[in-house]
């Protein structure tokens, strides 16, 4: 309705009905809705010694020490590797509340597993081979989805973000896998760090209600997560898969070395790399996992290997200092295998000199 003023209505009322229609349409001050974000400001704002003594509710610890309740955690690698198998080991560990490799979960929690690219069939016969004992993972796949309904998953959709949020919500959801991002977020321009905010705004959503979220996402040919470094700026954690299988005769399942390439807000100390190694059974049956700790060398020369050559690069993709690099390279170059050439180091060929 459009507004009038004093001249509008008393021509449409005369002398007379002014003064009634005042009467009948001032509204008193104090019955004035206060405006919500002052009024929210008002009861949000704390002192130092009032949050000093507010009681607050600790996170707890969901799986290892590095991940904890409401964390957003990002796993990447090349195709192929084992972002799944590792997704997928984790979301089980946390379901029954046991362990996969070194990380043993804290409780058993519920985790909803969004897969966006795997056959049906893959999925179920990865989900029950890793089973080793009770307890469930709900899976939203895309195949079955599709199948039932004739929708299509893409969480940019704000109706499919809040459909998602609810359900977490409605089922007391503790863990969201989303696997993989490529392939859910449909349309997103990956460099573009403003279209990222209409997915990151939900992701922090989550985290509200403390609702962790994993997002699986693909190495760009820099072997980096692909796209906008804005993503990893709310992660609590980011975990780098090198393949390792090329450097086996064994090439017989999954073989990678997971790293921390941004270490976890929950620890002070760095979680350390570990080499995987993740096979089916012959008979398409149970899946064994193995996992051993890394050594610092034979992930400092796969680096090199991958093209990551000066110590600069290599000190920060490694988390450790220039001076630890050039110990490593110093014990590398009198082992036979590493030598300087300007700023970089290079790989000696083991058939130089024949």
């Amino acid at each position: 309705m459009q507004a009038k003023d004093l001249s509008d209505i008393h021509a449409e009322v005369g002398p007379g009905g002014l003064l009634e229609t005042l009467k009948h349409n001032i509204v008193p001050i104090e019955s004035v809705p206060a405006n919500s974000w002052v009024d929210a400001l008002s009861k949000a704002v704390m002192s130092s010694s009032a949050l000093a003594s507010l009681s607050l509710t600790p996170r707890r610890k969901l799986l290892g020490d590095f991940f904890c309740e409401g964390d957003l955690g990002f796993i990447y690698a090349f195709r192929g590797v084992g972002k799944t198998w590792l997704a997928l080991g984790m979301a089980r560990a946390l379901a029954e509340g046991g362990s996969i490799g070194p990380w043993q979960a804290h409780q058993v929690a519920k985790v909803l597993y969004i897969d966006g690219e795997m056959p049906a069939d893959l999925m179920r016969a990865r989900d029950q081979g890793l089973a080793s004992g009770g307890g469930e993972v709900e899976f939203l796949n895309h195949e079955i989805l599709f199948d039932r309904t004739e929708k299509v998953l893409n969480i940019t959709d704000p109706g499919v973000q809040q459909a998602i949020t609810g359900y977490c919500l409605d089922r007391g959801i503790k863990v969201v896998v989303l696997d993989n991002l490529s392939t859910l977020a449909s349309g997103m321009k990956e460099n573009d760090s403003f279209a990222w905010e209409q997915v990151n705004n939900w992701l922090l959503q989550f985290r509200r209600h403390k609702i962790a979220v994993i997002v699986v996402h693909h190495a760009g040919r820099n072997g980096e997560a692909r796209g906008t470094s804005k993503r990893e700026d709310a992660a609590f954690w980011v975990i780098a898969l090198d393949d390792a299988k090329k450097h086996t005769d064994d090439k017989t399942g999954a073989r990678f070395i997971s790293r921390f390439t941004k270490p976890s807000r929950n620890m002070q100390e760095e979680v350390p790399a570990y080499e995987w190694h993740i096979t089916t059974a012959a008979d398409g049956g149970a899946v064994h996992v193995t996992c051993k700790l890394a050594q610092s060398l034979d992930v400092f020369r796969r680096l090199i290997e991958d093209g990551v050559t000066e110590c600069t690069h290599l000190a920060e993709e490694l988390k450790v200092s220039k001076g630890t690099v050039a110990k490593w390279a110093k014990k590398a170059i009198d082992d036979g295998w590493l030598r300087k050439k300007g700023r970089e180091y290079e790989i000696i060929d083991g058939n130089e000199g024949l």
